[in-house]
């Protein structure tokens, strides 16, 4: 299994940049497609990205298409969501999450491993 760790949250105005980190401990970390999702106070949690296990293919949310990154370092057991142009709407808490394999799933119970969470707060 892998046991994940997400840092890099906090407060940034709109049109500002956050990058997070989740990093990952546990044996074959590299075979593991990560995914990003979000949610915010009384909302179901949505699918933000994923990315495949070589990092050769990536999937975002139509909502932050063109705005966020997903990057992964599988030298250092660390995948990246950089957080561009951030708004209001972005506001939420931001989890990775792990499966085995390599196809992306949207939906959460499709992964198997969960970090803590990292509050990300944008304001106006």
């Amino acid at each position: 299994q892998v046991q994940l760790v997400e840092s890099g949250g906090g407060l940034v105005q709109a049109g500002g940049s956050l990058r997070l980190s989740c990093a990952a401990s546990g044996r074959t970390f590299s075979t593991y497609t990560m995914g990003w999702f979000r949610q915010a106070p009384g909302k179901e949690r949505e699918f933000v990205g994923a990315i495949s296990w070589s990092g050769d293919n990536t999937y975002y949310a139509g909502s932050v298409k063109g705005r966020f990154t997903i990057s992964r370092d599988n030298d250092k057991n660390t995948v990246y969501l950089q957080m561009n142009s951030l708004k209001p709407e972005d506001t939420a808490v931001y989890y990775c999450a792990a499966r085995s394999g390599n196809y992306y799933h949207t939906t959460p119970s499709e992964y198997a491993y969960w970090g803590q969470g990292t509050q990300v707060t944008v304001s106006s």
